[in-house]
């Protein structure tokens, strides 16, 4: 009996010990990063976090997948530091199978602005820099630095003739940068307490990661105020709006970065347009069967329940200020012409919504309705007839006050209806082009590329993102500064060697689950037969 109490004793503490040490070490990644997090500055707009491991490194070895998305210039950067500081031997053991995180910040010049932060295995012995200062042939020359209480190290690079900023930011995390603006922020950071700027992973699922992304996406609109010259841009508008955090994981793929993950809302915060899809379920996208060859980019919107939506866009529009205006626009309509338009129109419509920017900057909506038959009187009332098939609203801003934000580019549109889709545009030649795009089914999903992107996406969602980066080339020329437009343009390494990326929300509790795919162009196999 003693013995087997012994036994039981010896089994119980075990079963404890392995325990304790496996939620011990579950908890840590969890822990770290939001240790780490908490020392980032605000303003940052993105942080991708991943292992400086091997493993991770080598995954994407020869791969162009991640060099394209980081671009020439800031690879180079980011390798210099990785090889020649991280990697010394003096160095490797402490930073080593720890998680980087780096930030992204609003460019203050015509460079976008990185800070990466670690923590190391234990603290650094200043004495551990001192000799490495001293070591012959390291490919760089090692200064003492201070800003304010914080010390760090001034570190030149032979091979980029590039000055790094590294300083201790809080025990044993330390923060570098090349932008001595951005270190000393990062230097003088208090944080606060009561303010969260980002939104973290739960433990488990930050341990089994193989990279994540946290998203501000508030703060992405100073990012973007940053890179085009029109701070008023509507690509990516609605989602930088938005009073939100989100935490992806990444998926990895060969050919394509994908994330997924969870976007909540700060509900203390104002809501936004996007708000309104919380409430509905994912639907299954169609639309984007039909758009056109051209697009360059578009905005996919889906609702399970019409009838609610309108409530809530309603309400939406009561907050906002703008219920007296809008009545006032559907009473006149109604003494017009006898026609409750916001009655009747909430009833036919159907469950998606679209607004389309195509290469030649033409912009098409597109509206499905559960019958355009049906549909079709009460438009043609409301509007001044050009032909039998095709008017102009009488009526401004009705497509804002019907359907929302993301309609108040069409102020006075035409109108056409094809089978059950209400088409606007804000031209009759903008309308006719779409027209024969549809008869002469000239879309998109036509294209080997497409259907092999399409295939990467969520069936269902119900805010939905496109960009096609060849078709969209002219607006980035037209609508990016210049700085930012050439680097876009001219490195090996960028964006254009992508074919497109879509951004999904589908709503879940309140919130909303997400996809993020960026997809690389095809090889050119003809080129590759040339040089064979």
């Amino acid at each position: 009996m003693k013995r087997l109490i012994a036994f039981t004793l010896i089994l119980i503490a075990a079963t404890a010990y392995i325990t304790v040490k496996y939620f011990k070490n579950l908890n840590t990644s969890g822990v770290h990063a939001g240790n780490i997090m908490r020392t980032i500055p605000d303003g940052a707009s993105l942080v991708f976090e991943f292992p400086n491991e091997k493993s991770f490194y080598d995954i994407y070895t020869g791969n162009t997948l991640l060099q394209n998305l980081i671009g020439e210039e800031k690879l180079a950067d980011l390798d210099t530091v990785r090889k020649v500081l991280f990697n010394n031997t003096a160095l490797s053991s402490f930073f080593t199978g720890r998680n980087v995180f780096v930030s992204i910040f609003p460019p203050q010049s015509t460079q976008v602005d990185l800070l990466l932060t670690s923590s190391t295995s234990k603290d650094i012995d200043p004495a551990e820099y001192d000799k490495l200062a001293r070591q012959q042939k390291t490919g760089m020359l090692i200064t003492p630095l201070k800003i304010g209480e914080k010390r760090g190290y001034n570190i030149f690079f032979n091979a980029l003739k590039k000055r790094f900023y590294l300083i201790n930011i809080d025990a044993n995390i330390y923060t570098g940068s090349f932008s001595k603006e951005l270190i000393t922020q990062a230097a003088n950071y208090q944080p606060d307490k009561n303010r969260r700027a980002f939104m973290l992973l739960p433990d488990q699922q930050n341990s089994n990661s193989l990279a994540n992304l946290y998203i501000n996406y508030e703060a992405l609109g100073p990012l973007f105020n940053q890179l085009f010259k029109n701070s008023n841009t509507d690509i990516f508008k609605p989602f930088r709006l938005l009073p939100a955090l989100a935490a992806l994981n990444l998926n990895f793929k060969n050919d394509a970065v994908m994330f997924s993950g969870y976007t909540n809302i700060e509900t203390q915060r104002p809501g936004t347009y996007l708000n309104i899809f919380t409430n509905q379920q994912p639907v299954a996208n169609q639309l984007r069967d039909i758009y056109p060859a051209t697009t360059a980019y578009a905005t996919n919107l889906a609702v399970s329940d019409a009838a609610g939506f309108a409530a809530d866009l309603s309400d939406f529009h009561n907050k906002a200020g703008l219920q007296k205006e809008k009545d006032a626009l559907f009473t006149k309509i109604k003494t017009e012409t006898g026609i409750n338009l916001n009655t009747e129109f909430n009833k036919l419509l159907g469950n998606e919504f679209a607004v389309i920017t195509t290469r030649y900057q033409e912009k098409f909506a597109i509206v499905t309705v559960k019958n355009g038959t049906k549909l079709r009187p009460f438009m043609t009332n409301i509007s001044n007839m050009t032909s039998d098939d095709v008017g102009q609203f009488n009526y401004s801003k009705l497509p804002y006050f019907l359907l929302g934000d993301a309609f108040n580019a069409f102020k006075k549109p035409y109108f056409r209806i094809i089978d059950n889709y209400l088409i606007l545009a804000n031209t009759a030649n903008e309308l006719a082009s779409y027209n024969d795009t549809y008869l002469n089914r000239k879309f998109l999903n036509k294209t080997e590329q497409y259907v092999k992107f399409d295939n990467l996406l969520a069936e269902k969602s119900n805010v939905a993102f496109f960009i096609h980066f060849k078709n969209a080339q002219q607006i980035l020329k037209d609508g990016l500064k210049d700085g930012f437009y050439l680097a876009y343009k001219n490195n090996s390494l960028s964006l254009r060697n992508f074919y497109g990326a879509s951004y999904q929300f589908a709503a879940t509790d309140k919130n909303f689950y997400t996809n993020f795919c960026l997809l690389q162009n095809m090889p050119d196999t003809t080129v590759s037969k040339k040089r064979d």
